[in-house]
């Protein structure tokens, strides 16, 4: 494995019609890549996808607000956490982009949030964090500090993961990175600069490369279909940004996945 995709959907329906040719591409140039959940089903499928591949893993989770008809039952995402291949919790977090009751959503969404951590520590497995703010602000991210601060002080280490699709500013980068958490990082990288600071502020230790296939496609490809393979364009420009070797920054990234999720290189 050259390359660690920390967070992709290839289970999800856009691939239907050519999973198995992306697979095969990912296999043959060395990426690996966690397929995470974002409610029963999709979970389910990604533990189908990855069970026969030593290269992919799985993780389980109900979104924030993905899907709202689903009722979290805990025994079933129990069930799910035991599988060899589920290498994390989620995603879960908190989205509060465009919430139609916002007082209402944040707490729902702030209790299921919670349902998640007492299962990432039950399974001792890292979460995937999902949060995006209200446009102009970072109230996502601030309420996500809080409670993982709360957390934090009863569950230490047992308590830690990734920040998916980081888009927060340098205070809560650090802050996070603080706390034990790791950041990821996608393709924006590469068609925007609205990012570098944020990603100079982190140590590398503390850095994750992510592609969220199929959405975000890196620079020269934007507005189709995304894949895995796009890891290789977030660590190119995570290199670029820091000013350092791109061997370099691949071969820490790769090892960060590694002690994350605990997964083999």
């Amino acid at each position: 494995m050259r390359y660690f995709d920390a967070h992709a959907h290839v289970q999800f329906p856009p691939y239907d019609a050519d999973r198995e040719e992306v697979l095969a591409r990912m296999k043959e140039v060395g990426v690996g890549a966690i397929m995470v959940g974002v409610d029963q089903v999709s979970s389910e499928r990604a533990i189908a996808l990855v069970s026969e591949r030593d290269d992919l893993y799985a993780a389980i989770g109900l979104h924030p607000n993905d899907n709202r008809k689903e009722v979290f039952a805990m025994s079933v995402y129990q069930e799910l956490a035991a599988h060899p291949k589920v290498v994390a919790i989620g995603e879960c977090g908190l989205d509060y982009y465009r919430p139609e009751d916002p007082e209402q959503e944040k707490a729902r969404q702030k209790e299921l949030f919670e349902k998640h951590i007492a299962l990432a520590v039950e399974a001792d497995k890292p979460l995937i964090i999902h949060a995006r703010p209200s446009k102009g602000t970072m109230d996502a991210y601030r309420d996500l500090i809080d409670i993982l601060k709360e957390h934090k002080q009863v569950h230490g280490d047992r308590l830690r993961g990734d920040i998916h699709f980081f888009v927060g500013g340098v205070e809560e980068a650090k802050e996070l990175v603080a706390l034990g958490f790791t950041l990821s990082f996608t393709a924006v990288l590469t068609f925007t600069h609205d990012y570098d600071e944020v990603v100079r502020s982190v140590p590398l230790a503390s850095i994750l490369s992510e592609t969220d296939a199929p959405y975000v496609a890196p620079e020269g490809r934007r507005g189709t279909r995304n894949d895995p393979l796009a890891a290789i364009d977030v660590v190119r420009a995570i290199a670029r940004i820091l000013g350092e070797e791109e061997e370099m920054v691949r071969t820490a990234l790769l090892q960060n996945a590694a002690r994350v999720f605990k997964v083999s290189i």
